[in-house]
């Protein structure tokens, strides 16, 4: 496999507008198995990268970090309590949350700890980075804005239902979903609601933001696109089952998996499906998107590759009986994790 252009990955689903969209990639299958590393207990979260070095977290409450290139183990931080938080990577630190209502900061080169903020309940979402302030909600019903230097709180808006949607961030607005069944639009600088629009069940899909538009899906069977100045509905499109996966975006096309196993494409502008087509027996992991495919794990289908523009297969590898990680496309590999606790790349 040569990849086109090689870049960090530095957040959950690749960068702060959650669109896990890539560029040009992929010239052959990925058939050959770089490394594996078996991890102390299972994985409910995805690796980043940045440079060689992959980042994961595990509900035994470690953070690793991994030589990408050799899967030789660098260092640990134990958190001590399980961790379902992918980790954020911005200004030499990994940031992530902890089932204790913690969100820590460590160092990217030592896993020395920097600081700790602290919330009400467990904090299972990736925090959002925008410049130098940390954005991540909880499920102690609040949403919370600190400080990436010191983790000093700046603002918090208490909303009173749980948070597990990993908001996506500009410098001016943050959108994220929550369990009350609406998706918040909330000003980076002081917390205001700007707007919020209802669906019919609750969010813990994380949107992404492509085309003016916050694309969700909800608990109610859908997959919604907002105005994301105004929220205004803008189309809706109806799912076999709920959806927990969060959305990746190529071009003008949007791909998102549901409980129901099937992967689902939809035309940004219009809200026109395209294509779909059934993966495995449940998606709850967020695919990844470039110009020519559609990365992901499924429940009993393993790691596939779909045609971007087709829904046609590509490429299959079945690499443990669960899967709820985004893979990770860099450099010449593709990194991912299942929630066995074994961590893979692929070339």
């Amino acid at each position: 496999m040569n990849i086109q252009e090689n870049r960090n990955w530095n957040t959950l689903l690749g960068d702060s507008g959650r669109t896990g969209g890539y560029g040009r990639w992929l010239t052959h299958n990925p058939g050959q198995l770089l490394w594996q590393l078996r991890l102390e207990d299972a994985v409910r979260s995805a690796p980043v990268l940045n440079g060689n070095t992959l980042y994961v977290t595990a509900l035994d409450g470690a953070l690793h970090a991994i030589n990408a290139g050799t899967g030789r183990h660098l260092w640990k931080f134990q958190a001590g309590e399980p961790l379902h938080s992918t980790p954020s990577l911005a200004d030499g630190k990994v940031l992530f949350g902890c089932n204790s209502g913690k969100v820590y900061a460590v160092e990217q080169s030592s896993g020395h700890k920097v600081w700790e903020a602290k919330t009400g309940a467990e904090v299972w979402t990736s925090p959002a980075v925008v410049g130098k302030a940390v954005f991540f909600g909880s499920a102690d019903g609040s949403f919370y804005a600190v400080n990436l230097e010191t983790g000093r709180q700046r603002w918090v808006r208490k909303l009173g239902n749980r948070i597990y949607s990993t908001a996506c961030a500009t410098p001016d607005q943050v959108f994220f979903g929550c369990s009350d069944g609406k998706v918040y639009s909330l000003e980076t600088a002081s917390g205001k609601v700007i707007w919020s629009a209802a669906t019919g069940d609750g969010i813990s899909s994380s949107p992404a933001l492509a085309d003016n538009a916050i694309l969700i899906g909800s608990q109610d069977f859908s997959f919604y696109a907002f105005d994301a100045a105004t929220g205004h509905q803008r189309w809706k499109i109806a799912t076999g089952l709920g959806i927990s996966s969060s959305p990746a975006v190529s071009g003008n096309l949007a791909v998102v998996g549901s409980k129901d196993g099937m992967l689902y494409a939809v035309d940004i502008p219009s809200g026109r499906l395209q294509w779909k087509v059934r993966v495995g027996s449940v998606v709850t992991a967020p695919p990844v998107a470039t110009d020519r495919v559609v990365c992901g794990q499924a429940m009993s289908g393993g790691l596939y590759v779909v045609d971007v523009q087709t829904g046609r297969n590509v490429f299959r590898a079945f690499l443990g009986s669960g899967a709820q990680s985004a893979p990770v496309l860099a450099g010449n590999a593709i990194y991912l994790a299942s929630a066995e606790g074994v961590v893979y790349a692929l070339v």
